[in-house]
């Protein structure tokens, strides 16, 4: 699972709709919105809070397209030999949030690429439908916890997330 800076969600949004009191299961409940997230971001194929990330690429002279998305910054690029001159390799970002590099030099081996992406700088900034995915997602991994005809998750819980997902052919 990712690392993330911040939740999407707070415990303390489970909790009131699932109607808990006590701190008893905190615990439980915050890695279980940290699976939400991270489903989240695997079903709509972007991140949600923005963090530094960085890609291995191959060293070559066409455009590249990034997998993280949405991009907000290429930062830098890294070979072997350390960080390249910001003369060596172009990069750009589209209307869609793509982040796409090219070298302008040839190199051995392949190159490292450090960038910042996400949805939003905090929880503030993540869409509100794809935040109550998460609190419906988790609370529906809480109740089924030890179930053992659980099912699947909520149809609502793709039906929030689905405007935002992010298809590549």
């Amino acid at each position: 699972m990712a690392d993330y800076p911040q939740a999407a969600v707070g415990v303390g949004e489970v909790k009131a709709y699932l109607r808990l009191e006590g701190d008893g299961e905190d615990a439980v409940i915050a890695g279980l919105i940290r699976t939400g997230m991270a489903l989240c971001e695997a079903f709509t194929r972007q991140w949600l809070i923005e963090r530094d990330g960085s890609e291995r690429l191959p060293a070559i002279g066409d455009w590249q397209r990034l997998d993280a998305a949405p991009v907000a910054a290429i930062l830098a690029i890294e070979a072997a030999g350390g960080t390249l001159a910001a003369t060596a390799w172009e990069s750009e970002i589209d209307a869609a949030g793509d982040g796409w590099v090219r070298l302008l030099v040839a190199l051995p081996g392949p190159v490292t690429v450090r960038f910042r992406a996400g949805l939003g700088s905090d929880w503030n900034g993540v869409p509100e439908p794809l935040r109550q995915g998460i609190v419906r997602l988790a609370t529906h991994l809480f109740t089924h916890r030890d179930a053992a005809d659980a099912g699947p998750p909520p149809a609502a819980v793709a039906a929030l997330w689905r405007p935002w997902r992010r298809l590549r052919l």
